[in-house]
């Protein structure tokens, strides 16, 4: 695997336990930090260069991370944050096609 994905793994668990940390001391909503994610997803997937530009797969590389951070907050517990495998298969198994892919 190339280091870099290696690299984003662990970023993406940071940003998930910063986040779990700041709703636990209660200076954001498990739904502030659902609305903010949601929010930048939609930024994403509006951006022209990424609906005529590029494939699905490069679409979805694109909101990986921002989905991936949406389940770590929707399954976080007070402990742990899922394992980087238990959020990319949750990712995976809510992923839903593209209105141009209907």
């Amino acid at each position: 695997m190339n280091t870099a994905n290696l690299q984003l793994e662990g970023l993406y668990l940071a940003i998930a336990s910063i986040n779990n940390l700041l709703v636990a001391k209660g200076m954001v909503s498990v739904e502030e930090i659902d609305t903010a994610l949601r929010r930048a997803e939609a930024n994403a997937t509006g951006d022209e260069r990424l609906i005529e530009d590029m494939t699905p797969a490069n679409r979805d590389a694109v909101c990986f991370p921002i989905r991936l951070l949406q389940a770590a907050n929707n399954s976080r517990s007070e402990q742990n944050t899922p394992t980087f495998s238990e959020l990319a298969k949750m990712v995976g198994q809510t992923k839903e096609p593209y209105n141009d892919q209907m």
